[in-house]
């Protein structure tokens, strides 16, 4: 009997784990995002010759930032779950 009980709350304990390692990856994921679109914009501002290639930086590291993000989120519900 209690070890069900105690079963139970380990596993309410590792969902809420998973919510906050996914809250964590998410706020992360759009720090970085917004401070490579804040860098770009500045980078383009003084060269603005160079916009391009400096657009498709960004949006190439952007793209990765995004990945390592959803992979985490992956990994916490993955793990939580259980």
């Amino acid at each position: 009997m209690l070890s069900n009980i105690l079963l139970e709350v380990a596993g309410s304990v590792g969902t809420l784990g998973a919510g906050i390692g996914a809250g964590i990856a998410a706020i992360g994921a759009g720090l970085g995002i917004g401070s490579i679109g804040g860098k770009a914009m500045e980078s383009m501002a003084r060269q603005p010759e160079m916009a391009g290639k400096i657009q498709t930086a960004m949006l190439i590291i952007a793209a990765f930032v995004e990945g390592a993000a959803l992979f985490a989120i992956a990994v916490c519900f993955l793990i939580g779950g259980n």
